[in-house]
């Protein structure tokens, strides 16, 4: 059963990370500064076709397509929102025209992406950008019910690596488009601006009746949207790199460009530094905005376009947005444009980023995230505070020393939704060494040559298991409800596993970011236990006894040594292609139980009571993993 809930996770792990390049306000930022460069010309004709558009949808569209003061709390959305909703919280054109205009929860994912924008402006670092996006992507998980599976088994919010340093800029549109392609954004983008500039040029047919000219406007908008979310995907540095490697690999190489940047070429020769998702600065708008806006003109340029028009409002499907599904798709399905639409998507593309090189000679350099199946050791050194000895009369407390090392197994998922995030699961078996405890049962010097026996817990040896497991309400229960959600409610399934990862349904687990280190509360999620006694034998143990044999009496015994970790500090980390290496402090509280007590001396005399020890303790380990590629790399 663990197993099974362990490859669920790590499934929805390996694909949740694909779902989005820049950010929702970024998305939307980049399409307010596109409609602002309009001409008065155009802006003028994209304002008559929005209030053709918004027919009927007053009450939830912004009477402006860009309303640039819109903040928190948002009682319309306007155009520059669509391109945010494309995509990351819709599947298709038609669904999300549908999102926008008929479901309550995407008004909270605009208010909840506005407070994101107002956070991530106001971030003095990076802890305080890592926080937002924390917060932010809880909450998107509680207003849009599919946030993370949506459009997460492929890449097309990527490019497509180059296959050459030779390719041409026509021949590499043209593989992105052919049939068979892997999904990708440029693809993508041809495939919808096709479809919003064929509507746009019908949108001034004669036979169109008031209604079907409405209709008509807004589908056609809506194809032009969708298309712009994958226009402006090609401007955030994670994903001009290219689509290449496992999920590991591209989403540890597309955080890691995201956040530092990527020097970049134009198919055109213009030389810019591109920074990605959460960390967009001005100047990245509107490099971006400027691609955008010869889309939008391109757009507003088909309206008035006299073409055979006749017929046009009678075909079945023309007066709805496109239908194409990015999330089902894997490859790009077949489908022939015209020789002008192609041109004109073409004369867009030449001035985005060229992609980085497939695997091989020249690729960039690249990284892997902590993200699928790894083996490791893990050693620590260990310092406790007891509350005591076994005895009833043991009260002193005292301190206890050890050393442990361990095979270390398990998935690496850790931030699923972002650098806060913890869906770590593993097993540890390990060897464990305690030096015997500071508790003296005799102080006097003389007694110093009997060695630890006469300290109130000896150095002892063990076999102990560590288990980790991030659960969504109460510890461990992903292992019942994930194999249940997996038949009965798959798609509640991602949710479900993603909060679990981000911190649970209530969230006091995220990961906190700071300059010095990454600090977690882990109470439920990880757990401990040694068992004393298990590699030579039952431990011998001294307990004085005044009252029935006037003396010390010695006896044997296995105990069990429960630990839960309350809060985990991890100061350092690095991290190559298959391996990565951090140091862990945890602080820990625990019980050791004593189990059945055996009599040496005297063999006769009564077993005696024992009670258990409470500890609080730190331990320091060294986490090193190696993982394994769940697959090959592309060629």
């Amino acid at each position: 059963m663990l197993k099974k809930i362990q490859l669920l996770i790590l499934l929805i792990a390996t694909q949740s990370f694909t779902a989005r390049a820049w950010v929702y306000p970024e998305h939307r930022d980049i399409a307010v500064i596109a409609i602002q460069k309009l001409d008065s010309a155009h802006r003028a004709l994209l304002d008559r076709i929005w209030a053709l558009a918004r027919k009927g949808y007053e009450s939830r569209l912004d009477a402006s397509a860009a309303d640039a003061s819109q903040g928190e709390h948002p009682k319309y959305l306007d155009y520059a929102a669509f391109p945010a909703i494309a995509g990351d919280h819709s599947t298709s054109a038609d669904n999300m025209l549908f999102n926008i205009l008929h479901t309550d929860w995407i008004m909270n994912v605009a208010d909840v992406t506005a407070r994101l924008k107002a956070g991530l402006a106001d971030s003095k670092d990076r802890s305080d950008r890592e926080s937002e996006l924390r917060n932010s992507d809880l909450r998107l998980l509680r207003a849009d019910p599919e946030y993370v599976s949506r459009a997460g088994s492929n890449n097309v919010h990527f490019m497509m690596a180059r296959p050459g340093e030779n390719t041409s800029a026509g021949s590499y549109f043209d593989s992105c488009f052919m049939e068979g392609a892997e999904l990708n954004l440029v693809g993508t983008y041809k495939w919808y601006h096709a479809s919003a500039l064929s509507k746009a040029s019908r949108l001034s047919a004669p036979a169109l009746t008031p209604e079907q000219r409405s209709a008509l406007a807004l589908a056609a908008m809506a194809d032009e949207a969708f298309s712009l979310h994958f226009l402006e995907d090609a401007f955030a540095s994670g994903h001009v790199a290219g689509i290449w490697g496992n999920a590991a690999l591209r989403k540890g190489t597309h955080d890691y460009y995201d956040e530092h940047g990527l020097e970049i070429s134009t198919w055109q020769g213009e030389r810019l530094v591109l920074t990605g998702d959460a960390y967009m600065r001005r100047r990245d708008a509107e490099r971006a905005a400027n691609t955008v806006l010869l889309s939008l003109n391109q757009f507003l340029d088909a309206v008035n376009k006299k073409e055979d028009q006749s017929a046009y409002g009678g075909q079945p499907g023309v007066l709805s947005p496109d239908t194409f599904n990015i999330a089902k798709a894997m490859k790009m399905p077949y489908r022939q444009i015209d020789p002008a639409s192609r041109a004109l998507t073409d004369m867009v593309l030449v001035t985005t980023p060229v992609p980085g090189l497939n695997t091989g000679l020249g690729e960039i350099p690249r990284f892997r995230s902590e993200l699928g199946p790894f083996i490791g050791i893990a050693p620590a050194a260990r310092i406790s505070v007891l509350s005591g000895g076994f005895g009833t009369g043991q009260v002193t407390a005292g301190t206890i020393a050890g050393l442990e090392v361990a095979l270390h197994i398990g998935l690496g998922l850790d931030g699923i939704l972002n650098e806060s995030g913890d869906g770590l699961v593993f097993v540890d078996l390990g060897w464990r060494l305690d030096a015997a405890s500071s508790i003296k049962l005799e102080k006097d010097p003389g007694y110093k040559e009997f060695g630890s026996i006469l300290s109130a817990i000896p150095s002892r040896e063990a076999i102990y298991f560590r288990i980790r497991l991030p659960y969504y309400v109460i510890p461990g229960d992903l292992v019942i409800l994930g194999p249940l959600l997996f038949l009965v409610a798959p798609k509640s399934l991602s949710n479900v596993v993603s909060t679990a990862g981000a911190g649970g349904l209530i969230p006091w687990q995220t990961g906190m970011v700071t300059p010095i280190g990454r600090f977690q509360f882990i109470v439920g999620r990880e757990i401990g236990v040694t068992f004393y006694g298990s590699v030579q034998g039952a431990d011998s143990y001294l307990l004085p006894d005044w009252d029935v044999t006037g003396g010390l009496v010695l006896f044997s015994m296995h105990t069990t040594h429960l630990e839960f970790p309350i809060l985990e500090y991890r100061p350092v980390r690095t991290f190559s292609r298959r391996q990565s290496a951090s140091m862990v402090m945890q602080i820990n509280a625990g019980v050791d139980l004593p189990g059945k007590v055996t009599m040496i001396e005297p063999a006769d005399a009564i077993p005696m009571k024992l009670k258990p020890i409470w500890t609080v303790g730190i331990r320091l380990a060294f986490d090193w993993r190696y993982y394994y590629a769940r697959k090959k790399t592309t060629k």
